[in-house]
């Protein structure tokens, strides 16, 4: 996997230069912005194949439920440009395998699988004996799934910004916008987005501990969209609200199941609790293929634990005792009682969820 790193000023003046697209297929290649390095470098990942790009989303150079989605359709698809078989059932056994391998690499973030498993049902329906028909089938579908993509965060982000009123102080957890979702949007920073230009809004960001994405990322795209916002540690966001400096909170999500309840990044949980506490509104934000109506509650949603290192420091920095015990669940559940509404691409949904949003479930053309 080959390296590329942009030449840039230092990291203060990094929102004045071009910024590649989170990930895009080229050259028979998947091409992916390392966000390990943000912001601090702009590097972009050369995956010639469909283990780099595994690697790419197991370590975070890639994230964010939506383009976990993309991500899965171009690691598929350039899979099924390398696997080697001598007759279609072969190839298809080889690619199977393959799919199952990417869709191991985050449990939690239900887009991947999604995705994946598109293109698995896809590469069946093409005529037998035809594995170049095959080949071109899930990378028209990769393409698709893609540009999709892009046209529903834009519905999404436009039909939850008249949530919030002028001057409102909105409190945002972890990284929503285009580098979570590979999209010009985003969910719940797409909202956000829309929401400033509409009103005027100022946004709480909660630094999003133990990787900081809320600190390094969203910080550094709402800069770069010249939305007002404070950089908080999770820990102040009760005490923020119990002043007043808080009027509403945002999120995405990683994974809804069918009553509403929400897998979205650590933390989450806590400022649910907060909120209704301090009788303030509690919002998710994602798109439709983020719902798994196979998952009947939060329950069942599988936790993925992630490494002990990224609880004992980050980058170079070390805080805590090498050998010191670990706990590191990357996500946490909301249960859909704490939840306000839920803002698809179809529109803002309110409680019960089993209803509201169950009516979409069949739609043929729901995507990531």
């Amino acid at each position: 996997m080959q390296r590329r790193r942009y030449t840039h000023p230092p990291a203060r003046n990094l929102l004045a230069m071009p910024v590649p697209p989170v990930i895009e297929w080229r050259d028979g290649a998947v091409r992916i912005l390392d966000q390990r390095r943000l912001p601090d470098a702009v590097e972009v990942l050369h995956c010639t194949t469909v283990e780099q790009v595994n690697e790419a989303i197991r370590t975070l150079a890639i994230r964010g439920a939506p383009a976990l989605g993309v991500a899965a359709a171009y690691a598929v698809a350039l899979a099924a440009t390398r696997v080697d078989a001598p007759d279609e059932t072969t190839y298809l056994e080889r690619l199977d395998h393959v799919i199952d391998q990417v869709i191991a690499t985050r449990p939690t973030a239900v887009n991947l699988a999604w995705a994946a498993e598109r293109l698995r049902t896809a590469a069946r329906e093409q005529p037998e004996n035809d594995i170049r028909a095959i080949r071109t089938s899930l990378l028209d579908l990769a393409h698709e799934i893609a540009a999709d993509n892009e046209q529903r965060h834009r519905a999404l982000a436009e039909a939850g910004a008249d949530l919030f009123a002028s001057g409102q102080r909105v409190l945002h957890h972890c990284n929503t916008g285009p580098l979570a979702t590979a999209a010009s949007y985003g969910t719940a920073l797409g909202v956000l987005q829309a929401a400033n230009q509409r009103h005027g809004i100022e946004v709480v960001v909660s630094e999003t501990r133990p990787l900081l994405q809320g600190g390094r990322l969203t910080t550094w795209e709402l800069a770069q969209w010249g939305v007002p916002f404070t950089l908080i540690t999770d820990s102040m966001a009760a005490d923020r609200m119990r002043r007043g400096h808080i009027d509403a909170v945002i999120v995405g999500a990683d994974r809804i199941a069918a009553n509403g309840d929400v897998a979205n990044k650590i933390g989450t949980y806590s400022h649910a609790v907060a909120a209704g506490a301090h009788d303030l509104p509690f919002y998710v934000a994602a798109p439709l293929s983020t719902i798994d109506f196979d998952t009947p509650n939060g329950d069942a949603i599988p936790i993925e634990e992630r490494a002990t290192e990224e609880v004992h420091g980050y980058g170079d920095w070390r805080w805590s005792p090498s050998d010191a015990p670990v706990a590191n669940p990357a996500f946490d559940v909301t249960p859909h009682q704490r939840i306000t509404a839920i803002i698809t691409e179809h529109g803002v949904h309110r409680p019960p969820y089993l209803e509201s949003l169950r009516r979409f479930a069949a739609a043929p053309d729901a995507a990531a």
